[in-house]
C-alpha cells in the first residue's frame, strides 16, 4: 500500500509541474490542431493527443509539454492496474477503478468532462476554449487523481485482512 501511496504521490508531483506550464499545454494543442487543419472539434481523446504530438508537432516545446501529459497519463494507467492487484475489491473501490480505467482509455470521449472545485484547470481558459476545445483534456487528470486518492481512502479503511500485498 506504501508503494501505491508513493506512486501516486510521484505522479502528482509530476503534474504540479505540469499544471504550472497549462498555457504552454494549451498553446501545444492549438499548434498541433491548426497544423492538423482540425479547428472545429475539441480535442476530445488521448489518442487524439498523441496522434497530433505524432503527426502534426512541428517544435521542441509543443512536443516535450504533450509529451508530458501522455507520460502522466499512461503512469496514472499503470497505477490503476497496479492498483488492481493490491486489493481484491469490493463494490466502492471496483467502481472507482473502473471509472478510472474509462477516464484513461485512449478512445474515450473527454469532451464533456470537467474538473471541479477545488481545481481550477477549467477556469484558466477562456470560456470558448473551455467549453468548446480543451475542458475535457485539462480536466482529466485532476479528476483521475481524485479518483485514485479516494480509491486509497476507501481501501484504508477496510479491516486489514482484506488487504493482500501484490509482491
Amino acid at each position: 500500500m506504501n508503494e501505491v501511496k508513493e506512486a501516486l504521490r510521484n505522479i502528482e508531483q509530476n503534474y504540479k509541474l505540469f499544471l504550472q506550464q497549462q498555457f504552454t499545454f494549451i498553446g501545444a494543442l492549438q499548434h498541433t490542431r491548426e497544423n492538423a487543419h482540425d479547428m472545429i472539434r475539441p480535442v476530445a481523446s488521448i489518442s487524439q493527443v498523441q496522434s497530433y504530438m505524432e503527426h502534426h508537432c512541428n517544435n521542441s516545446t509543443d512536443r516535450r509539454i504533450l509529451n508530458m501529459f501522455l507520460n502522466i497519463c499512461n503512469d496514472l494507467s499503470k497505477l490503476c492496474h497496479k492498483l488492481e492487484t493490491v486489493h481484491s475489491g469490493n463494490n466502492i473501490t471496483n467502481g472507482i477503478l473502473e471509472r478510472c480505467k474509462l477516464l484513461l482509455s485512449h478512445s474515450n470521449d473527454l469532451s464533456t468532462i470537467r474538473a471541479k472545485y477545488p481545481h481550477d484547470v477549467v477556469n484558466h481558459l477562456s470560456c470558448d476554449e473551455a467549453k468548446n476545445h480543451y475542458g475535457g483534456v485539462v480536466s482529466l487528470i485532476p479528476i483521475v487523481l481524485d479518483c485514485m486518492k479516494e480509491w486509497v481512502a476507501h481501501i484504508e479503511k477496510l479491516p486489514q485482512p482484506m488487504l493482500y500485498d501484490a509482491n
